[in-house]
């Protein structure tokens, strides 16, 4: 692991979000894009030397979608910036830990990504990022 990546959180809205992060906080907005395959739109804020994603569902099929109507708003996941996230994810086996797919997906800001089962990870859905 190099660092901690960033923090994901899922919003409703990243409009009415960005009140508390640009707004109230004062903190940057480094990108925004839209992840069609994902049926997301994510943006990125500077908080320090990590990032806070911002995650709004495009529709009701997003990866998110389940876990807005679920739980809510709030923190989805945890990411770390990893060096090869192929190896990480047979590490990962190896040590009994469960990846939600055998193949990194594409990610954000060209990067390759996996997520690590929460019920393996000590209850924090884990996201491994490898830039590009």
């Amino acid at each position: 692991m190099k660092k901690i990546d960033h923090i994901g959180i899922v919003v409703k809205s990243i409009k009415d979000a960005l009140k508390l992060y640009n707004d109230l906080l004062g903190l940057e907005i480094t990108g925004e894009e839209i992840l069609e395959d994902r049926g997301l739109r994510v943006a990125f804020i500077k908080a320090g030397d990590t990032r806070i994603e911002l995650l709004e569902p495009l529709n009701d099929n997003s990866e998110v979608s389940g876990f807005l109507a679920k739980k809510g708003e709030g923190m989805h996941h945890i990411a770390y910036e990893v060096e090869n996230v192929e190896e990480i994810i047979k590490n990962a086996k190896k040590l009994g830990l469960k990846p939600l797919s055998d193949e990194p997906k594409n990610g954000a800001h060209n990067t390759k990504v996996v997520f690590l089962h929460p019920k393996t990870t000590n209850g924090v859905l884990v996201e491994l990022v490898e830039h590009q």
